[in-house]
């Protein structure tokens, strides 16, 4: 089959997977789209080596893929710094299906192709989610299935589990496409859609739940025009205040998004005065997303504020966006590009990203998780907290930058996931939006508008349940990934020798000459 062919197909399947994200949401696009990627680098007829690409081009057409995929996923980012940067980053991400293409290409002339396709795509996954800067999880083909059944799978294996199970499906649907062959394409599919369908039979609901807490979120929204930026960040602060004192009804945890004071309210004293005339105002503990400075430096803090003894734990955040709130190599880097020093400086923290707040009316102690924007695209962040006594989790984040671009959704996705990972509910609080309430089972009760203040209050369950994603999921996803390494080397190496064999048939002279 001609290139152009091929090629068409990769594209085309790079839109499809990118259809399957939100704010579009098309769950079955990520499938069709998987499945049209083997498809473009398989054999188009049972044992026709000669219908196959080569290597290089297989390497090619994955990268296609990739960056018809993340050109679509990630213009949010040159919101905030521009068109090269975005198209950079987009560039190289879609280096690693370097990987992905000449691997499956090789696996895909092998009659165990389709499954080796699945185990090399997470840990092609695997790799970009961790290196270089801890990697760049925010494109996991996992959050694309949100609304899907794989989903459920991801309270025995987290995201890891879900991309596997989706990757595994699609291969099913391409042998059906490409051979015919009935039964192994019946097996791709239905494995991955039983094991689903337990995880869905074997949730427990409520009788998991170990108490209940009302929780408030708040959107205070940002001035958009009009202002220089130390006004900006001290209007942003007031509007919190003033949303938060419209709360009416009594709740025992209100949650405020990252960077909501951004003026730090214990080195300023009319910072700290709208903080306390919120916490008062509120009558129970606040979440306050600010920024603070240590011996160690600048750090992006969430700090509990009591109404009774003030301000108490907090949680610096872990994982930092590089390129953002910090600069790999700034030196390096500064000479060319001016963009450099717009980004921060921020130093991480090393906690295990949980505080505890004062019930007002009984006095119990809860542990809240916190995932602060970005960590939410980091396993460890959620499965750290969980193990540590979060009987709740939160996501506050600050979305303003990006606009009305497709990123708060896009995160809010990611939330969903990690609600049915944890078995935890969720409230995401963002400055903008789309802040949400999320349920353990992943359902959105509310949500909000972008740029439009809000308050969202809803009785949530508290749990200490560990799934088996929390106690197990890294060696799970270590272990597929590890598979996955071996099948490639696997494959490419025999690759290579059957090349070599049919290159010495080929010029050994025929019998008679």
């Amino acid at each position: 089959m001609s290139f152009l062919v091929r090629l068409l197909l990769a594209l085309g399947s790079g839109v499809l997977v990118y259809s399957s994200y939100e704010p579009l949401g098309w769950w079955p696009a990520g499938i069709v789209g998987m499945a049209l990627l083997y498809v473009a680098l398989a054999p188009w007829r049972a044992r026709a080596l000669k219908s196959s690409p080569r290597l290089r081009t297989g390497v090619f057409l994955a990268f296609s893929h990739s960056i018809a995929l993340y050109l679509l996923l990630l213009p949010w980012i040159g919101e905030l710094v521009g068109t090269f940067p975005y198209v950079a980053l987009s560039i190289t991400e879609s280096l690693y299906a370097i990987v992905l293409g000449a691997g499956v290409t090789a696996a895909a002339r092998l009659r165990y192709g389709p499954v080796v396709y699945a185990f090399i795509a997470v840990a092609v996954e695997w790799l970009r989610s961790s290196w270089p800067f801890g990697g760049f999880a925010w494109v996991r083909l996992a959050w694309g299935q949100i609304d899907g059944p794989l989903r459920f799978l991801a309270q025995l294996g987290g995201p890891a589990l879900v991309t596997f199970a989706t990757v595994m499906t699609a291969a099913g649907v391409a042998v059906l496409v490409l051979r015919g062959g009935r039964f192994r394409a019946l097996v791709l599919i239905a494995v991955p859609a039983i094991a689903a369908a337990g995880s869905w039979a074997s949730m427990p609901g409520d009788a998991a739940d170990t108490g209940k807490i009302t929780v408030a979120a708040v959107q205070g929204n940002v001035p958009r025009l009009g202002l220089d930026f130390n006004a900006q960040r001290r209007a942003v602060l007031a509007n919190h205040t003033r949303v938060t004192e419209t709360i009416g009804e009594p709740v025992d945890l209100v949650v405020w998004p990252e960077n909501s004071a951004d003026v730090n309210p214990f080195a300023d004293a009319q910072a700290r005065q709208l903080v306390d005339e919120a916490v008062s105002s509120a009558g129970a503990p606040v979440l306050v997303g600010t920024l603070t400075r240590d011996d160690v430096g600048d750090r992006n803090t969430v700090v509990v504020f009591d109404p009774v003894t003030g301000p108490g734990e907090w949680h610096h955040k872990k994982y930092l966006q590089p390129f953002g709130e910090w600069m790999p190599y700034r030196d390096l880097l500064r000479p060319l590009s001016p963009y450099v020093d717009r980004a921060g400086d921020y130093k991480p923290g090393d906690g295990d990203g949980v505080v505890h707040i004062r019930v007002p009316a009984t006095g119990e102690m809860v542990g809240v998780g916190v995932a602060t924007c970005y960590e939410v695209a980091f396993d460890a962040a959620g499965r750290d907290a969980v193990r540590a006594g979060a009987r709740i989790l939160t996501t506050p984040t600050n979305n303003a930058t990006f606009g009305f671009s497709d990123m708060t959704y896009q995160q809010l996705a990611m939330s969903r996931m990690r609600a049915l990972e944890l078995d935890r509910a969720v409230v995401v609080a963002a400055t903008s939006g789309v802040s949400a309430i999320i349920l353990p089972d992943g359902h959105v009760t509310a949500s909000t508008k972008i740029f439009t203040p809000a308050v969202l209050t809803e009785t949530l369950p508290l749990r200490d349940r560990l799934t088996f994603a929390a106690r197990h999921g890294s060696w799970i996803e270590l272990t597929l990934g590890m598979i996955g390494w071996i099948c490639l080397f696997v494959v490419l190496v025999a690759g290579r020798d059957g090349r070599a064999i049919r290159d010495r048939r080929r010029h050994q002279p025929h019998r008679g000459e």
